[in-house]
């Protein structure tokens, strides 16, 4: 089920196919922690189109018009205990962290089923180039840091071992923008792909030892 957008009618399509897309890798009756959710817009849409799960945001700057519950936090450490949320999400916000294989390690940490990430695939001719301009277009006049940690897909498998993470479900052909847009921004630069924290796959085992 997607959500009814027809109250949002400036939603632009790259909204659009992503709630089309991420309920495919989110779990019945889940709770959800949106990184780096700005005004939680996506949010509450995926919320609206499945009822049964709850979003809660954390973002460097909580914005008066935020649209969820949002938390402020500094960028590289969640706020939250251990296992807090079932998903912890990432739509667009890799490559604009500080430190972004430590912002990936606390997903793992907090997440006590798995981390979804909408990320950037730096593969192809120009793709670097490219994908500084659509940050710099659709970012630079909102005062955030652009750092461009974009990857290509050689390093984010070499990065999720690192992290604790196993990664799973993957999609790349995503469909954001309409031709002939796509020739340009589309191809191959995007991806959704599931993960599962380590401690999750590999949950500890009590010795007799670690028995009351």
């Amino acid at each position: 089920m997607t959500a009814n957008l027809d109250s949002y009618p400036v939603v632009p399509r790259r909204v659009r196919r992503l709630l089309e897309l991420l309920p495919e890798f989110i779990p019945e009756y889940a709770t959800v922690l949106d990184v780096g959710c700005g005004d939680g817009l996506i949010a509450k849409l995926l919320a609206k189109s499945r009822p049964d799960i709850s979003v809660h945001g954390v973002d460097l700057l909580v914005r008066q018009n935020a649209q969820i519950p949002v938390t402020e936090f500094d960028g590289r450490s969640l706020p939250f205990p251990d296992s807090s949320f079932d998903v912890v999400m990432f739509v667009d916000v890799i490559h604009r962290a500080a430190d972004p294989e430590a912002l990936l390690r606390e997903a793992s940490r907090v997440s006590r089923q798995r981390v979804v990430i909408k990320g950037h695939n730096r593969n192809g001719l120009f793709a670097g180039a490219t994908l500084r301009l659509m940050d710099r277009v659709e970012n630079a006049h909102r005062g955030v840091g652009l750092p461009y940690h974009y990857w290509s897909r050689h390093q984010w498998r070499r990065v999720f071992p690192q992290v604790s993470l196993i990664p799973g479900k993957y999609r790349e052909s995503l469909r954001l923008y309409p031709w002939p847009a796509s020739l340009m921004f589309g191809r191959s630069l995007h991806f959704l792909m599931a993960l599962t924290p380590l401690h999750v796959a590999q949950p500890a085992i009590d010795t007799p030892a670690s028995k009351p």
